[in-house]
């Protein structure tokens, strides 16, 4: 499996973009199930990430290894299509894209 961290970038001084964050299971128990996320027109899904791990406290651990990358078994969906096929943390966002972070499932 291909290691994917996710590296802050400088996006000072770029227009704002808006996109929808849905988590699920027990990402809800530490940031809002649904909400709104601005970031820098040209953004990837790897900064959107370090937005949301800097304001919600315990997401890091939950989506990344210690090491900083992402964990094997959590999923992130762009608009329904995982970022796997995509780019990865390195893919783009656009003004109204929806982004789905889906942590590992247990049970049986």
């Amino acid at each position: 499996m291909r290691e994917v961290k996710a590296v802050p970038r400088d996006t000072r001084g770029e227009e704002t973009i808006t996109v929808k964050v849905r988590v699920f299971a027990m990402l809800r128990d530490i940031m809002p199930a649904e909400h709104d996320a601005e970031v820098p027109g040209g953004s990837t899904i790897g900064d959107l990430l370090t937005l949301l791990v800097a304001r919600y406290p315990g997401l890091g651990d939950a989506l990344f290894t210690p090491t900083g990358v992402v964990s094997a078994y959590v999923n992130i969906l762009k608009n329904g299509r995982n970022i796997h096929f995509s780019g990865d943390l390195e893919t783009s966002l656009n003004d109204g894209d929806t982004v789905a972070l889906f942590p590992p499932a247990g049970g049986g």
